[in-house]
């Protein structure tokens, strides 16, 4: 039987306004290099900060959690404009953090 896979914990919010303005513009250039740059992504990539930074200013720390909270939330806005959606946001803020702690995201092979 497989091991489950261990929570992600990130560490305690020490300046959660500095993440999130690191968030913002990670997650922007991301949205902006993965399709087209696009008017929309700086507004979604705002949205998913500050979402982010209201998380950890309330002491979540768990990345699943996080995640969670920001596809929650981010589904009261208007992706029409957008080639994403609230899941491809949260996976990819996922992924920016990850990297940030300097966790291998990579699977199945993947370089």
């Amino acid at each position: 039987m497989a091991d489950p896979i261990q929570a992600i914990t990130l560490p305690p919010a020490e300046n959660a306004q500095q993440e999130g303005e690191w968030l913002q513009a990670a997650l922007h250039a991301w949205l902006d290099t993965e399709f087209i740059p696009e008017q929309v992504n700086r507004e979604i990539a705002h949205r998913a900060a500050q979402v982010y930074v209201r998380q950890r200013l309330e002491g979540e720390n768990d990345l699943g959690s996080l995640v969670i909270a920001i596809v929650t939330e981010m589904q009261g806005f208007d992706f029409s404009k957008s080639f994403y959606s609230e899941f491809a946001v949260a996976n990819a803020v996922s992924d920016l953090l990850l990297q940030s702690l300097g966790i291998d995201n990579r699977c199945c092979g993947q370089s």
